[in-house]
C-alpha cells in the first residue's frame, strides 16, 4: 500500500506565553508560562514513541491573555486554532498539552472536541478562531 493511503497529519504548532503569571506572582520568580513552557519541551524530548512527532513546540512572550495565565495556543495552516488559558505549569498539564497538539495535527479541521480532549484542557478556552481563509 503507497503512502499516499495514509497521508501524515500537518504539523500543529503549539505555541506557550512564557510571560504569563498569574496576578500578583513574584516577578523575582520565574514566570509559570516560562515553567510550562520548559515541561513541554521536557516531555517531548522524553517521548521515545514519536507519539507528538508532529507537534511543534514555539515560546512566545505574550499571548495577551494575561487574565487568564498560562495560556497556549495550537494552530497549523487550514486548522482552527485553540487558545486555552487557566493551565498548571506541571508535568501532567505538559503532557496533556502535546496530547491535545497530536489531536490538533490529526484532525483535519483543527477541531479539538471537549469530549476527546485531555483532562486538563476539558476547560479554560480563551477563544477558537476560525482558519484562515486567503
Amino acid at each position: 500500500m503507497s503512502d499516499a493511503a495514509f497521508p501524515m497529519p500537518s504539523p500543529t504548532d503549539v505555541i506557550v506565553c512564557t510571560t504569563c503569571r498569574p496576578a500578583g506572582a513574584s516577578r523575582e520568580l520565574p514566570a509559570d508560562g516560562e515553567l510550562l513552557f520548559e515541561a513541554v519541551q521536557v516531555a517531548q524530548l522524553e517521548d521515545d514513541t514519536g507519539a507528538w512527532a508532529q507537534v511543534r513546540v514555539r515560546g512566545v512572550a505574550c499571548l495577551s491573555s494575561c487574565g487568564r495565565a498560562c495560556s497556549v495556543a495550537f494552530q497549523a495552516p487550514g486548522k482552527h486554532t485553540f487558545v486555552f488559558g487557566d493551565l498548571k505549569p506541571d508535568e501532567e498539564t505538559a503532557r496533556h498539552v502535546l496530547e491535545c497538539g497530536a489531536m490538533h495535527a490529526r484532525a483535519s479541521d483543527g477541531m479539538l472536541n471537549r469530549n476527546e480532549r485531555p483532562a486538563r484542557l476539558k476547560s479554560g478556552i480563551v477563544a477558537r478562531l476560525p482558519p484562515f481563509v486567503a
